[in-house]
């Protein structure tokens, strides 16, 4: 069975094509001309094991914003795509990832509803370097939610430096997510009461 998803998304803010196979070994390419985001994606294809390419045209003369965005839409969406009919998935997972100072907690439910309950340490410096503005981080994971159709709870209860904060965020969301998508070798069907995810 093959779990791919790709998507292309063309706008007249951006260019995006995202790949993913849920069944790789970390295999990443990834470039959307945010340095920082790019290495977010790195995290999140590298710790989910997710073969993930992604490529962005955006217009980064305005900002960052929409090149993120429209790129987590298109991430959402390939990564639904991938899923197929989640027949034999796990469903649920979580992940507990610390990085230095920083403690990032993620739980996610593949559920076919989006759903987003995030929370940051307070008084975070508002800028990682000079592009990635740090109230993107939930941007994205609500844009991601939407278009993946998937409760996603992340919570930091404590970090100091931003970097840490946001990263050890993507490393806990790839955890769980390559958890939850995972084939369950007991589960023949879909993992709902409803009979459909």
């Amino acid at each position: 069975m093959s779990r791919v998803g790709r998507v292309e998304r063309a706008t007249k803010e951006t260019s995006v094509l995202v790949g993913i196979d849920l069944d790789g070994t970390g295999q990443v390419e990834v470039s959307t001309g945010v340095g920082f985001f790019d290495h977010m994606l790195d995290q999140l294809g590298r710790h989910g094991l997710f073969d993930l390419t992604v490529k962005t045209d955006g217009d980064l003369h305005i900002d960052a914003h929409h090149t993120i965005e429209d790129t987590a839409l298109a991430l959402g969406a390939a990564f639904r795509q991938a899923l197929g009919d989640k027949r034999g998935i796990v469903r649920f997972a979580n992940a507990s990832v610390p990085l230095d100072e920083a403690l990032a907690q993620v739980t996610v439910d593949l559920s076919g509803r989006p759903y987003l309950v995030h929370s940051e340490p307070a008084g975070m410096a508002p800028m990682i370097g000079t592009e990635y503005d740090t109230t993107m981080t939930r941007h994205i994971l609500e844009s991601f939610t939407a278009q993946a159709q998937i409760g996603l709870h992340v919570h930091v209860p404590y970090g100091r430096n931003a970097h840490h904060i946001v990263e050890a965020q993507f490393k806990a969301l790839a955890r769980a997510l390559r958890y939850a998508s995972e084939i369950d070798p007991r589960q023949s069907g879909i993992p709902s009461t409803k009979g459909a995810l």
